[in-house]
């Protein structure tokens, strides 16, 4: 399946590789719900976009909710328990996007997983996520729960090295990505976010990114 794009059938979870799950609508059911965790989240917090090791500004603009939240300076990556902006506290993990995301990662396989760490992010038309790792959280043993809300945008799923060959597949609104064990340190990144308008979001696309990462 390396670089095929494609858009699985609404309900059907789909194996991606082993450790890693497809599940096509999965949040779209708490939809509303979410967008009031997301807006209360922003007004607490508003989405900033981090300066990286490196000097240069990334592309998204983040936010985060619960006990640590991720940030990115001249110091390098790293969890706090303090927005850096703020001074404050990050703002509390809402209780019903914890157990939506502990359900989908029991669904793809990995029972018990209780994040304490939620990346709120703002795609807007034209921005793109490079390749990364998600490699800064503890326990390499939790997955990551990636939840898509708003516009769609092309998923791009790699192998363990950069250089391997990338699976691309469409993600709409209400999808969930759910990938950990052989799968966990696989690289990954957004296309370049189209244009467009999604009736409940807006111009953009917000991604909920849970993690275990105390």
């Amino acid at each position: 399946m390396n670089g095929e794009l494609f858009a699985p059938e609404s309900g059907a979870p789909q194996n991606l590789a082993p450790g890693a799950c497809l599940l096509p609508g999965f949040a779209l059911a708490q939809a509303c719900e979410l967008r009031e965790v997301v807006e209360q989240v922003f007004a607490a917090a508003p989405p900033r976009r981090w300066l990286t090791p490196g000097g240069r500004r990334m592309a998204v603009a983040m936010s985060n909710c619960g006990p640590l939240g991720w940030v990115s300076d001249e110091h390098g990556y790293r969890y706090a328990a303090l927005d850096p902006d703020s001074g404050r506290p990050w703002p509390a993990l809402d209780a019903r996007l914890a157990l939506l995301a502990g359900e989908a990662a029991a669904t793809a396989g990995f029972a018990g997983f209780v994040p304490d760490a939620c990346l709120v992010n703002r795609y807007q038309p034209g921005t793109a996520l490079s390749l990364h790792q998600d490699k800064d959280e503890r326990d390499l043993g939790q997955p990551i729960v990636s939840i898509s809300l708003g516009l769609p945008a092309v998923f791009l799923f790699g192998g363990l090295r950069r250089a391997d060959p990338c699976l691309r597949m469409a993600l709409h609104d209400g999808d969930v990505v759910v990938w950990g064990g052989p799968a966990r340190l696989r690289y990954h990144g957004v296309a370049a976010l189209k244009p467009g308008r999604h009736p409940l979001w807006g111009e953009q696309r917000i991604n909920l990114t849970l993690r275990k990462a105390g």
